[in-house]
C-alpha cells in the first residue's frame, strides 16, 4: 500500500471515530488510534507517522527488532499488543513504550526488573490483557484472577499500570461483540474502586468493530487492516 492510500484510509478511520464518539457523547480526543503495523514494512509506519499517526502496535518482539531501526528517528510511541513470552520480556522492556498484553505476575515481574536494568527513567506502561471470552486460542488473564493480579502489578516500581485490554471473538454481527466490551469496562471500573486509582485505558476494538468499542468506552482502538490494507502473506 502506498503512502497516499494510507493517508486516505486514515482520514476515513478518523471520520468513523468522530461519529462513534459523537454518538456516545464523547470527544474524539478521548480515543487514541493505535496503528497495528505487524507484517507491514517500516516504510508504511513512516507513511502513517507522516500522515499524523503517533501510536503503533506490533505483535512480535522479533519482528519489531528487525524494523525499528528504520524508524528510530520518528517520535512515535511503540506498543507491544501481541502475546509476550517471559523469555522475551527483557527485550520488550527495552524496545517498547508500552506492553499492552501482560497476563500473569511472572511476566510483570520480569518486565519490571528488565525496565530497571535498561537504565530508562520512564516507567514502562502496561495493560493487563483479559481472557474476556474464554477462547482456547486466545491468551489473557482469567477474570477470576484479575483483582489479585492488578493488586500486585500496581506495586511494581518500574511499571505504570494503566488499564485493561481484550480481544473478543470475531463475530459477523457486531452487536454480539458489544457485551464483551461492556464486560471489560465493568471490570475496569471495579478495579478502579478496588485499587482506589484511576485506570484510564480501555484498549478494545479493531478494524471491524472499533466503533462499537468506542460506544462502550474504549479509549484506545487497535486498527491494522483498515489503515494498511491486508497483511502481506509469505
Amino acid at each position: 500500500m502506498n503512502a497516499p492510500n494510507i493517508k486516505e484510509n486514515l482520514l476515513r478511520i478518523r471520520e468513523r471515530i468522530a461519529l462513534a464518539t459523537e454518538r456516545s457523547g464523547r470527544r474524539i480526543e478521548d480515543v487514541t488510534l493505535i496503528a497495528v503495523s505487524k507484517s507491514h514494512p517500516a516504510s508504511n509506519i513512516r507513511s502513517a507517522f507522516e500522515a499524523g499517526v503517533v501510536h503503533f502496535g506490533e505483535n512480535r518482539v522479533q519482528e519489531w527488532e528487525g524494523k525499528h531501526g528504520e524508524v528510530a528517528d520518528l517520535s512515535g510511541r511503540w506498543h507491544l499488543v501481541g502475546h509476550l513470552q517471559s523469555n522475551k520480556a527483557a527485550r520488550a522492556a527495552r524496545l517498547f513504550h508500552s506492553v499492552d498484553s501482560v497476563d500473569d505476575m511472572a511476566l510483570a515481574e520480569r518486565l519490571d526488573r528488565a525496565r530497571a536494568e535498561s537504565g530508562q527513567t520512564e516507567k514502562l506502561r502496561v495493560l493487563i490483557e483479559v481472557h474476556i471470552a474464554g477462547e482456547e486460542s486466545k491468551s489473557g488473564a482469567e477474570i477470576s484472577n484479575l483483582p489479585a493480579l492488578a493488586e500486585r502489578i500496581v506495586q511494581l516500581p518500574n511499571l505504570a499500570f494503566a488499564g485493561l485490554m481484550c480481544i473478543p471473538p470475531y463475530l459477523e454481527d457486531i452487536q454480539e461483540v458489544r457485551p464483551y466490551f461492556q464486560k471489560l469496562r465493568e471490570l475496569r471500573d471495579g478495579l478502579q474502586a478496588q485499587l482506589r486509582c484511576e485506570l484510564r485505558v480501555l484498549s478494545m476494538g479493531m478494524s471491524h468493530d472499533f466503533e462499537t468499542a468506542i460506544e462502550e468506552g474504549a479509549t484506545e482502538v487497535r486498527v491494522g487492516t483498515a489503515l494498511f490494507g491486508a497483511r502481506e502473506t509469505k
